[in-house]
């Protein structure tokens, strides 16, 4: 059954004031809904995200969402035009544009922070 259910993702938010234009704007995501526990995104294929209030919330170091996209660096120096500053972690040796590409070849990855610093990425599959 849920296999072939639409998928909602939740990311937790201090708060949505600060939030909400990120996603909407800098990442480009449409609201399909707003109640007063979250605002929600389409994403593609019907997925959703619910970007929900939790007072006191502190972002982990871990990701929380990422999409696959066809050309890593066309996105990233697209969301760099809209105020996106991407990671660079010690020890990676990610390129410029903070792009890591792992021993041996296959995806190449970047990650970024909403205002919360919940961590998210792009990836481009090999």
């Amino acid at each position: 059954m849920l296999a072939e259910a639409q998928p909602v993702s939740f990311i937790l938010t201090a708060g949505r004031s600060a939030a909400k234009p990120f996603y909407a704007g800098a990442l480009g995501l449409t609201i399909v809904a707003e109640d007063d526990f979250a605002v929600t995104f389409a994403l593609a294929g019907g997925a959703q995200l619910r970007l929900t209030d939790l007072p006191g919330h502190q972002a982990q170091g871990h990701t929380v969402l990422g999409w696959a996209v066809a050309d890593i660096g066309a996105a990233v120096a697209e969301l760099r035009g809209k105020g996106v500053t991407f990671k660079i972690y010690e020890g990676f040796g990610q390129d410029g544009d903070g792009i890591w590409s792992p021993p041996g070849g296959g995806a190449k990855v970047a990650w970024f922070c909403d205002p919360d610093g919940n961590v998210l990425s792009l990836t481009q599959f090999g």
